[in-house]
């Protein structure tokens, strides 16, 4: 017997635009809708029937409510789609998505103190570390006398007054180590809080996968990019001190 398509369980999609994120906040305890970004729209999914109807939904400005059939969009009480359902969307609960709260510029340097609440937490995971950030102040000596081989495979940049090494084996200096997940460098011990943003941040913020993404416990981050680093030598090391300084 052919099934009755009256009796099938209506799924609900809506769009707004990504410049109307704040107003998200009204159906955010909403924990069973889901949310994706898509370039500059908000996607929506798994409203219930009563969800779909409430004042919350219809006072979103800019929102267009869907209904889901074979793989379409169709508004409200249409006969023609509009458009074909989004695929290789990355959805994340919406109480979830909402606590990253991305803005739109860059997140770019340590202590930045805009809407991304990223958290950290400790990892029962043990992970091997790639990188190390030390302060150039405890390690330029030690440096000088390292054997040519012991920085063949090792990357290096300057932050401020601190260094950043990437390679192994690691260089057994007094610092900060990291290890790497999509991209990230996260603190040795820490992972997020929620393991599912971590494409969603790479997407956001290294989208063209140009460098990486180093966090701090804070849930700050800094990208740094490939162009960034240079092969280690004593050389190349005792010059950017000596351009540290005269700066």
């Amino acid at each position: 017997m052919a099934e009755d398509s009256s009796k099938r369980l209506k799924e609900f999609w809506a769009e707004i635009p990504r410049a109307d994120e704040d107003f998200l906040g009204s159906i955010r305890d909403w924990k069973n809708v889901q949310l994706a970004v898509d370039e500059e729209t908000i996607w929506l999914k798994g409203f219930t029937d009563e969800q779909a109807a409430a004042s919350e939904i219809q006072q979103l400005p800019d929102c267009i409510l869907y209904e889901l059939r074979d793989g379409l969009l169709f508004r409200k009480e249409a006969l023609v789609p509009s458009k074909k359902m989004r695929t290789a969307l990355l959805w994340i609960p919406i109480d979830k998505a909402l606590q990253l709260s991305l803005p739109p510029s860059n997140q770019n340097y340590f202590g930045i103190h805009e809407q991304v609440h990223i958290k950290l937490k400790e990892s029962n995971d043990e992970q091997p570390v790639i990188a190390l950030l030390s302060n150039i102040e405890d390690i330029k000596e030690s440096i000088a006398v390292l054997p040519k081989f012991k920085l063949e495979k090792i990357k290096w940049t300057l932050l401020g007054d601190k260094a950043l090494f990437v390679g192994v084996p690691l260089l057994s200096f007094p610092g900060k180590t990291y290890w790497t997940k999509d991209r990230h460098l996260l603190p040795a011990g820490l992972d997020f809080e929620f393991k599912n943003v971590s494409t969603l941040l790479q997407q956001k913020y290294n989208k063209e996968q140009e460098g990486w993404l180093l966090w701090d416990e804070s849930g700050n981050c800094l990208l740094m990019k490939e162009t960034d680093f240079r092969p280690l030598s004593v050389s190349s090391f005792r010059l950017t001190e000596k351009s540290r300084k005269w700066n």
